[in-house]
């Protein structure tokens, strides 16, 4: 692979227009409708300057992109991370639009983040950056506008920071600004499991295509925050084993089984999985290519290429992370006989209830968590029925059926609304 063919694989805004146009083929879409579909409606670079707790001052950039408001406001996480770069973002909001087109909320999709080191910097630090970067955002954002959420280092009070500072400018509390904020803000019960639970919700699915027991079954999730922690739990609930996790740390494995509980107790006294008792080192470059029947890359993206996509041994894979996988794995694994769960249909339990979120802000009116969690795994098993049917269809895989269930949604309502011109 030549370095510019495998530096268009790791460009995630490059993959996103790759598996875009493949859908599009499927629609025959108009070529200028499809132009309009990929191109982000709005990019906004700020710079954010603070003071240090030091007495200097220094100066961070932030972004914001709206890929697309067509069905509803923009709706997307920011996330605080040295790697943040501008095509990192267009990608993560145009496959906001892809996700929420697929489980059919009435959102667009956005995204943010802000190119920093979180561990380096204070909570005062912190906190000062993200009022700055809220102020600095303000214009475009709003619960009839953009919608934010937490994401990759950001957490409920970043967003209760950033609730704050949007109310103070508006003279009113709007809770309905943010998602992902704490229950006393106007957050949603079972908001934090949401994602885990989206992609046990999805498991359960796709075990039932492949005639697969979960009792039993070995699972590897790479990844152990919010998203992979949750989900090891809720499908270790189930029955199986997971057998290797892996944070940014480092990797462990034990074909036999981890104890999930002990585990999360191990994470919360050390901060990593690393040492836990009861397992052995692995190298976590090659935990996708473990020895299991269920796959759930939980962490960043391209951790699956054209490299290792051979490797994996996996009859499922569960996507808990925004694009863990190229588009030129796709291939090797649809060969393989893998049945990929897209992570626009996997990883939506986070934005079903940050839609619900929304929702109950917006009318006052609150949900138990048992109403949440029944309505999210109904949302995620409708919008798995509709994807698989669909790939069923157009004899394709799960990805491709997933961006032409989302494209083709977005389209539609972009041909009603009309061009304005």
């Amino acid at each position: 692979m030549s370095g510019a063919a495998a530096g268009a694989e790791h460009n995630p805004f490059e993959q996103f227009k790759k598996r875009f146009d493949n859908a599009a083929k499927y629609l025959k879409l108009d070529a200028g409708l499809g132009d309009i579909l990929k191109t982000p409606t709005r990019e906004l670079t700020v710079a954010v300057p603070v003071l240090m707790d030091d007495g200097t001052y220094r100066v961070f950039t932030g972004y914001r992109v709206q890929h697309n408001t067509a069905i509803g406001p923009a709706k997307g996480g920011i996330r605080y991370d040295s790697k943040v770069d501008i095509d990192e973002v267009r990608a993560l909001a145009a496959w906001m639009t892809m996700k929420c087109a697929v489980v059919n909320v009435p959102f667009g999709g956005g995204k943010g983040g802000i190119i920093c080191d979180p561990k380096a910097l204070s909570q005062g630090e912190l906190e000062r950056m993200t009022r700055r970067y809220t102020a600095a955002i303000m214009d475009i954002i709003g619960p009839d506008k953009d919608v934010p959420a937490p994401d990759v280092n950001t957490n409920e009070q970043v967003m209760a920071w950033f609730m704050d500072t949007y109310s103070m400018h508006v003279r009113q509390a709007t809770t309905a600004v943010v998602t992902g904020k704490p229950i006393g803000l106007g957050g949603s019960a079972g908001r934090s499991a949401a994602t885990g639970r989206g992609v046990l919700a999805t498991l359960e699915c796709a075990a039932a295509v492949k005639k697969m027991k979960l009792k039993g079954a070995k699972v590897a999730i790479q990844g152990f925050g919010n998203v992979g922690g949750w989900a090891a739990t809720l499908i270790a609930e189930q029955g199986a084993k997971i057998v290797a996790v892996s944070d940014i740390q480092g990797a462990i494995h034990n074909p036999q089984g981890l104890d999930v509980a002990k585990l999360h107790a191990h994470v919360k006294a050390t901060k990593s999985v690393v040492g836990f008792k009861g397992s052995k080192p692995l190298d976590a470059d090659k935990l996708v290519e473990v020895e299991c029947d269920v796959l759930v890359p939980a962490a960043t993206e391209n951790v699956i290429t054209a490299k290792n996509a051979k490797n994996v041994k996996a009859k499922i894979i569960v996507e808990g992370a925004n694009g863990p996988t190229t588009a030129d794995a796709d291939a090797i694994l649809d060969d393989k006989g893998v049945l990929v769960c897209p992570d626009i249909l996997a990883n939506a339990g986070g934005v079903t209830v940050s839609y619900f979120e929304w929702v109950q802000d917006r009318m006052g009116y609150f949900w138990d968590e048992e109403r949440v969690n029944k309505e999210l795994v109904q949302k995620m098993q409708k919008a798995f029925a509709e994807v698989h049917a669909t790939a069923e269809q157009y004899k394709t895989n799960m990805r491709t059926a997933a961006y032409i269930v989302a494209v083709d949604r977005v389209a539609s309502v972009t041909k009603k609304r009309g061009l304005y011109a």
